[in-house]
């Protein structure tokens, strides 16, 4: 990966790998699209522990995030499973500490979306897309959904909405993405990364 070139970050918590499969099947999308690149981060597990305990650097899987990958990123894609209706506390964790983002304004006009996976099918999924979408709007970022024009989104039977790519994995959180999630995914990535290559290009010009 070169530094230079313009990457959108795809920021996840996965707890049993639901959520980070998605991620990967955005970062698919997001490289399908020529002159970006996706850079797929991770945040750790939070805990009532007072000590620190976990690794500065993960055992496998992604890296954990920094400001600076939000800073730089192009474009933002954020993806967790559902907690009661909400995102998981170690992702809102994180995007509790983006004062010093919002305060400089770094991620204004920058595009973004948000992804989840939930066991049950009505479990949650609208709802935790749209408290996703709440500090994106708060940090000035520009929201973009899924447009009915993805046709599965009036096909599927398991997850998938206009708000952003859903994932129903049941109730042992095993069951893979089907190949309307798999697509709706995709098609997620490549519309940011399209938007994000667009939105740079006008933030430029108005410099």
């Amino acid at each position: 990966m070169t530094d230079n070139r313009p990457y959108v970050l795809i920021l996840f918590y996965s707890r049993h790998g639901a959520t980070r499969a998605m991620a990967e099947r955005l970062a698919a999308g997001v490289e399908a699209c020529p002159g970006i690149e996706a850079r797929l981060r991770t945040v750790p597990p939070v805990s009532t522990t007072c000590e620190a305990v976990d690794p500065e650097i993960p055992d496998e899987g992604a890296v954990y995030a920094t400001l600076d990958d939000l800073r730089h990123c192009a474009g933002l894609a954020i993806g967790s499973p559902t907690r009661f209706g909400n995102m998981a506390a170690p992702l809102k964790y994180f995007i509790d500490g983006t004062s010093e983002l919002w305060l400089g304004g770094a991620l204004i006009d920058k595009p973004a979306t948000a992804f989840t996976s939930t066991s049950s099918l009505h479990g949650g999924q609208e709802t935790t897309l749209v408290s996703m979408l709440l500090p994106l709007l708060h940090h000035g970022m520009v929201y973009a959904g899924l447009p009915y024009s993805e046709i599965e989104l009036m096909e599927t039977t398991a997850g998938g909405t206009p708000y952003g790519a859903t994932h129903l994995a049941g109730k042992r959180s095993d069951r893979p993405l089907d190949e309307h999630e798999r697509r709706l995914a995709f098609a997620q990535g490549k519309r940011l990364a399209r938007l994000a290559l667009a939105l740079a290009a006008s933030r430029r010009e108005a410099k």
